[in-house]
């Protein structure tokens, strides 16, 4: 009896297999409940370590692999990633560090088992659908978010909500949030240095009135710099460019000489302004680097094939989206954990010491903030300054 009730069973299971099997089969299969499947599926820890072997050796036998809708009902998680670019302009692919950042983080997210959903910032509709309702239209578990300037109004309500976000160069301070930032401070220290190394006492900045934050924080670092060493800011030198782009690099070092008397050596808040800046320059006879040293930042791919190839500041492209990857991931499952009833601290950041002093090396300015230092990156655009006639 025992020997005719196993032949049926397997002749059963046997048929199964040419079949698409479901999660009922496999709860079935194994004498436990769809529930406990689905636990074992998801890695829940409330599981017999003997039951949890058991569910997961006839899935193996049998081939099953639940699907992403399946997943997604039973984790109720879409493993989906808002993308957004919370400028009040749209300021987005145009600029390579951004779009270098983004791909690293796309790479390192897409491992962890996500998607991505980018949103467009064009229009939004009267009746309040902002970034927040998106979001939960489209149920994402978490999102990123691309804001250089003062941050608008529908991105704090987003920072505010219970969806996890990670902003790029900008602070969150909700509860679900953490941010990367540059430590742009450091970075115009570390360009000012450079050229004081190098021998330059007369240094002129370009910023911009758009991105204030992150231009402000690196003309600081150049003037605390400047200043350790006893040298003074000429703020005749100090020009604010309108936007970002090279051609706002190209008016402000026209702004500089109309002005008259130049400096030897400019720091640009930013790799395209650099370049607007060495083709006003060229333009009007003035060698780079033998006349001017022009230092940038960023680091974007162009700079190794201008003329001459940028010197500028790396901040470790690379490393900023992976870590907003990982820190990301991390605000999820800590959500998901709290949401059971276990709440996990928010994630610690990456310490100095694991990645080093260079370009990437991260230190913690507070709880939810990472702090990702730079390093000058030397190529032909600056040398000593020229020799006083």
């Amino acid at each position: 009896m025992g020997h005719k009730n196993c032949s049926r069973r397997c002749d059963t299971e046997m048929g199964l297999h040419g079949m698409t099997m479901t999660i009922k089969d496999i709860a079935r299969m194994a004498g436990v409940s769809v529930s406990t499947v689905s636990k074992c599926i998801n890695n829940y820890g409330d599981i017999g370590e003997e039951t949890r072997r058991k569910v997961l050796a006839i899935m193996e036998e049998t081939g099953f692999k639940p699907s992403f809708s399946a997943r997604s009902l039973i984790s109720k998680r879409t493993h989906m990633i808002g993308v957004i670019f919370g400028h009040h302009v749209n300021y987005d692919f145009s600029h390579r560090y951004y779009t270098e950042v983004l791909n690293a983080f796309k790479q390192a997210i897409g491992v962890l088992g996500y998607d991505m959903l980018l949103f467009s910032n064009e229009r939004f509709q009267p009746q309040g659908e902002d970034y927040l309702a998106r979001c939960r239209h489209y149920k994402v578990d978490g999102c990123l978010i691309f804001a250089a300037n003062d941050i608008a109004d529908a991105i704090k309500s987003l920072d505010r909500s219970e969806i996890p976000c990670v902003g790029i160069d900008l602070t969150l301070l909700g509860e679900s949030s953490a941010s990367v930032r540059q430590d742009n401070t450091a970075a115009g220290a570390a360009a000012a240095d450079h050229l004081l190394d190098c021998g330059h006492r007369q240094i002129g900045y370009i910023g911009s009135r758009y991105a204030e934050p992150v231009y402000r924080y690196r003309e600081s670092g150049l003037r605390q710099a400047m200043e350790r060493r006893s040298i003074p800011v000429q703020d005749d030198w100090i020009v604010y460019a309108g936007h970002q782009q090279e051609q706002d690099g190209y008016e402000a070092a026209r702004l500089l000489l109309e002005w008259g008397e130049l400096p030897t050596a400019l720091f640009a808040g930013s790799d395209l302004l650099a370049f607007g800046a060495i083709r006003a320059l060229k333009e009007a006879g003035v060698a780079v680097p033998e006349r001017v040293s022009v230092i940038g930042c960023d680091n974007i791919e162009a700079c190794r094939f201008i003329v001459p190839p940028l010197t500028t500041l790396e901040p470790g492209k690379q490393f900023i989206g992976q870590q907003a990857a990982q820190l990301l991931h991390e605000l999820i499952e800590r959500r998901e954990k709290a949401a059971k009833g276990s709440p996990a601290p928010i994630p610690a950041p990456a310490s100095s010491s694991a990645a080093g002093s260079g370009a990437g090396a991260a230190t913690a300015q507070s709880r939810n903030v990472i702090l990702v230092q730079s390093k000058v990156v030397v190529r032909g655009s600056v040398a000593p300054p020229p020799e006083p006639v």
